[in-house]
């Protein structure tokens, strides 16, 4: 009786931890995770093992013909031309993945034809209803430049884009979505810049840039930033507004960076203090969308004591005829767009407009789309000359790889 005391014990003891042993011993059993090696929709794709490192790698280029010329006229002189181009518009190599935790995102562009860095940013997207994202990027202030020049439906972005965009900006942003799929189904953006442009490390002075904007998504779902309606989705749609004001010494800020509107002297610091605001709608259902902007500008000179007020507005729609037309290739969407920019300042200058109709072709969605776009452009009162009115054709085509 003695002798059995002891294995009795060593067997009491053990009988708990027998499930975890047998785990343990289980485990080399099963098949590892290994990591994964591919290509995706955003490029050349690594991931880890346990998936909470991700790299995607994606060059871009973009082509393109233009005659007579190509560049959207800031001025009436610029109108009209009687040249041939043929350029590599764009030639960018995107990075981005996630790293640590899959909610843990990152995301660089570097444009290689014109050597800068575009976009660089951090963004911590764990809950839907509050993310954050640091660095430097495209302010999601409007739609249209927000969307990528590699997703556009159009050849190029519209006239009037130049003179609203605040563009790339260096600072901190909070965003999310609440009451996701419900009739208050609201997505909201609420940043703070140095509002220098990119590359502005700096604010000029003590005011900073802000930035807010609310969206509503009417039908419970949300929009992607991207052109045309290439799934033939589900009706959804958005409005949003947005405002933001600025002093710095610029009046316009475009990819490189802080500068001015046709009529404004260079600046010195805080000269300018610019509000602005935009009236955002966007709708997509069955191959067929629409988006459009109104937007109004107020530059205060407070130097010169001068006050410019600007206004102007888009608005472009698409389809995919093979929707509604037997024989129509599948592959093939018409669209068309028209702005109008008003400078409302003390000189009379009347409504710039732009008319545009475009045909793409999706070899690969938007990775590989060919755009063909035929653009009329009139200035009714012209500053300076008695005909302001020109055409301009152009052909573009984007890979991405």
């Amino acid at each position: 009786m003695k002798r059995m005391k002891k294995p009795g014990l060593i067997l009491l003891v053990l009988l708990p931890a027998a499930p975890a042993l047998a785990q343990s011993e289980a485990e080399p059993d099963s098949t590892p995770r290994t990591p994964r090696v591919g290509h995706g929709s955003k490029g050349f794709e690594i991931e880890s093992a346990d998936g909470n490192y991700l790299i995607q790698i994606q060059p871009r280029i973009q082509f393109r013909y233009a005659f007579p010329f190509d560049n959207d006229p800031a001025t009436s002189e610029q109108i009209g031309g009687d040249q041939h181009i043929f350029k590599v518009n764009r030639a960018r190599l995107k990075i981005g993945g996630h790293a640590f935790a899959p909610w843990m995102n990152y995301f660089f562009e570097y444009e290689l034809g014109g050597n800068a860095l575009l976009d660089f940013r951090v963004m911590l997207e764990k809950w839907a209803g509050f993310r954050l994202k640091v660095g430097q990027w495209k302010v999601h202030y409007n739609r249209e430049r927000v969307i990528s020049s590699g997703q556009q439906q159009m050849a190029d972005r519209s006239l009037i884009n130049r003179f609203f965009t605040i563009d790339r900006q260096q600072g901190v942003s909070v965003y999310g979505r609440a009451a996701a799929g419900g009739a208050a189904d609201l997505s909201y953006w609420a940043s703070v810049f140095t509002g220098t442009g990119r590359g502005g490390r700096v604010n000029d002075d003590d005011d900073l840039m802000w930035m807010g904007r609310l969206q509503w998504n009417f039908l419970g779902r949300e929009l992607p930033f991207s052109g045309s309606d290439i799934a033939r989705s589900e009706p959804t749609g958005l409005v949003a507004i947005a405002g933001t004001t600025n002093r710095s010494p610029y009046t316009a800020f475009s990819q490189a960076g802080g500068g001015q509107l046709p009529g404004f002297d260079e600046g010195v610091a805080g000269q300018y203090r610019v509000n602005q605001a935009q009236l955002e709608t966007a709708f997509m259902a069955s191959g067929f969308s629409w988006q459009s902007e109104i937007h109004f500008k107020r530059i205060d000179d407070t130097v010169n004591g001068v006050v410019t007020e600007l206004a102007g507005a888009y608005f472009q729609t698409g389809y995919f005829p093979s929707g509604l037309i037997d024989g129509v290739p599948e592959p093939l969407e018409i669209a068309a767009r028209y702005s109008v920019l008003d400078e409302r300042r003390s000189e009379a200058i009347g409504l710039r407009h732009e008319y545009a109709i475009a045909a793409n072709w999706f070899f690969a969605d938007h990775r590989n789309k060919l755009t063909a776009e035929l653009g009329i452009f009139v200035d009714d009162e012209p500053r300076d000359t008695e005909d302001a009115d020109g055409t301009r054709f152009r052909l573009q085509w984007d890979v991405s790889f």
